[in-house]
C-alpha cells in the first residue's frame, strides 16, 4: 500500500505570540483590576474596566481578521485559562494566613474577595462574547469578500460585547448592587465597549495591514469547522 505523503509543515508567525501575549495582559487586568470598581464621570456612571476591556475585543478581531478564526479560537482559549490560574492564585493568597501584626489582610480581602464570582461571570461571558465576536467577524468576511472591514469589526463587537454584557454584569454583580445600578452600568459600559471600538478602527485598519503585510496572511474562513471547543489550527 502506498505511504501516506507527508504532511506540509504548519505555518508559522513573527506576531502572533506577541498579540496573543498583549490580548491575555489586556484580559487579566481589566478583569482583575477594573472589573469592580464603578466610576463616574461627568454624569455617566461604568464600571472602570470598560476604559481597557474593550481592547481585548479589538485584539480578538485583529487575530480572526488576519490569521482566522481557528487561530483566534486558541487565543480565547489562552485567556480563559489565565483567567481561572488568577481565580485560584488570588483564592490560594487570600486563604494564607497573614503574618502576625500584618495589616494589609482586610484591604487585599475587599479587593480580591469577590475575584471568584467575578471571574466565573468573566468566564462565562467572555467565552460566548470572544467566540460570538470572532464567528461573527469571520463569517462576515466570507459575505463581504474581505471588504468594509470597519463593518466586521464594529458589528462583531456590536454582537459579541452584547452577550458578554447581558451575562457578565447580571452575574457578577446582582444582588451586591441595586438593580438599577446593575441596568445602569449594563447599558452605559455597553455602549461605551461599543463606542470604543469605533474610536479604535483607524489604529485597527494600520495594525491589520501591518501584519497582512509582514505575516503574508489574510486568512478567509471557508471550511472551518467553527466549534468552540477545539484547539486545532
Amino acid at each position: 500500500m502506498a505511504s501516506q505523503p507527508p504532511k506540509p509543515p504548519a505555518r508559522t508567525y513573527k506576531y502572533y505570540d506577541l498579540v496573543m501575549a498583549a490580548f491575555v495582559t489586556v484580559l487579566l487586568c481589566a478583569n482583575l483590576i477594573g472589573a469592580s470598581k464603578v466610576a463616574t464621570l461627568w454624569g455617566y456612571t461604568f464600571g472602570a474596566g470598560v476604559l481597557f476591556f474593550p481592547i481585548s475585543y479589538v485584539f480578538g478581531d485583529i487575530l480572526t481578521e488576519v490569521y482566522g478564526f481557528a487561530r483566534a479560537r486558541k487565543v480565547v482559549w489562552a485567556g480563559f485559562t489565565a483567567q481561572v490560574f488568577a481565580a485560584f492564585m488570588s483564592f490560594c493568597v487570600l486563604s494564607f494566613p497573614p503574618a502576625p501584626g500584618w495589616p494589609h489582610q482586610a484591604a487585599f480581602e475587599t479587593v480580591f474577595g469577590g475575584t471568584w464570582r467575578i471571574v466565573g461571570a468573566s468566564l462565562v461571558a467572555y467565552f460566548c462574547g470572544e467566540f460570538v465576536n470572532s464567528y461573527t467577524l469571520a463569517k462576515l468576511k466570507l459575505a463581504t469578500n474581505g471588504r468594509f472591514l470597519w463593518m466586521r469589526t464594529i458589528g462583531s463587537t456590536i454582537a459579541g460585547e452584547l452577550v458578554d454584557s447581558l451575562i457578565f454584569y447580571p452575574l457578577a454583580f446582582y444582588g451586591i448592587w441595586s438593580d438599577s445600578q446593575v441596568l445602569t452600568v449594563l447599558f452605559t459600559n455597553y455602549s461605551l465597549k461599543v463606542g470604543w471600538e469605533v474610536v479604535m478602527t483607524p489604529f485597527t485598519y494600520r495594525i491589520v495591514a501591518f501584519l497582512k503585510r509582514k505575516e503574508h496572511e489574510d486568512y478567509f474562513d471557508r471550511g472551518t469547522d467553527f466549534t468552540p471547543f477545539s484547539l486545532e489550527t
